[in-house]
């Protein structure tokens, strides 16, 4: 397959060979990446993008965000619902949060390096080899296909269960200090929601919580439905900076316009 010459120079290639469907290489790839995938719940490649693409997408992306970006903040528990059938009001599972990010849409940045790769078929076609699915797609949204969020000093984004089943992220800048994404793997299951388990989390009081250092142009894929997890505040002058990319099983996925306007203060 002849590789496509400005992804090869966003993206190492060599060391990553998502071009290379079918190749041995490829293979081994995938088998690497899925055994990660069941032993931790996530894996990582760890500088997919290079270091001097990674430069180039900020220069894109710090301007449109201090210029662009809807500030997204909101006091939640870690289920997202303000009530969870069977749970009283006060029950410490239902323990509040505070949550605040800038966040670009795809609409704001359609030619940037991000949207690039968020674009590029051999990604979407690696990711589910990996996870088992026969294919996946881009999202239809235009403005939640891909987003950029970005946590200054003080801002977090807090325990959260995901809505999907799993959920794509490409770091672009580290801050100072903080901004440390952290799990609890398998906290409920599909039988058992572990609501006093969710509590000890809350308190502060389960060993079992993972603190993952990410360096800047790292993949990250997370199985997050049933993994609680949340990334520490950002502190210092530099912010932290994350690309989502939202991939489905099913082509022309849209979020309501309720989601739209809860996420980014518009529908459109």
């Amino acid at each position: 397959m002849k590789r496509v010459a400005d992804l090869y120079d966003l993206l190492d290639l060599d060391r990553y060979p998502l071009d290379r469907t079918g190749s041995a290489a490829y293979r081994a790839l995938v088998a690497s990446c899925r055994a990660q995938l069941e032993a931790d719940g996530l894996f990582n490649l760890d500088g997919l993008m290079r270091g001097a693409s990674v430069a180039a997408a900020l220069d894109e992306l710090l301007p449109l965000i201090a210029t662009q970006a809807f500030t997204h903040s909101r006091r939640h528990n870690i289920y997202f619902l303000p009530h969870v059938a069977g749970l009283d009001a006060d029950h410490p599972a239902l323990g509040m949060f505070e949550t605040t990010n800038r966040t670009l849409c795809a609409d704001q940045m359609p030619q940037s390096l991000v949207c690039r790769v968020y674009e590029w078929p051999p990604l979407a076609a690696f990711l589910a080899d990996v996870l088992g699915k026969a294919a996946l797609h881009t999202m239809a949204d235009p403005l939640a296909r891909a987003n950029v969020m970005a946590y200054r000093a003080g801002e977090a984004l807090n325990w959260h269960f995901d809505r999907s089943e799993f959920t794509t992220t490409l770091l672009l800048q580290a801050p100072v200090r903080g901004g440390a994404f952290q799990y609890r793997r398998d906290l409920r299951n599909e039988t058992d929601p572990n609501y006093d388990g969710v509590a000890a989390l809350i308190r502060g009081e389960d060993a079992k919580v993972v603190t993952l250092p990410l360096a800047a142009g790292t993949l990250n894929v997370f199985k997050g439905k049933n993994t609680a997890h949340r990334v520490t505040p950002a502190e210092g002058d530099r912010a932290r900076v994350i690309a989502v990319l939202s991939y489905y099983e099913r082509p022309g996925v849209m979020f309501s316009t309720e989601e739209r306007i809860g996420f980014y203060g518009r529908a459109g």
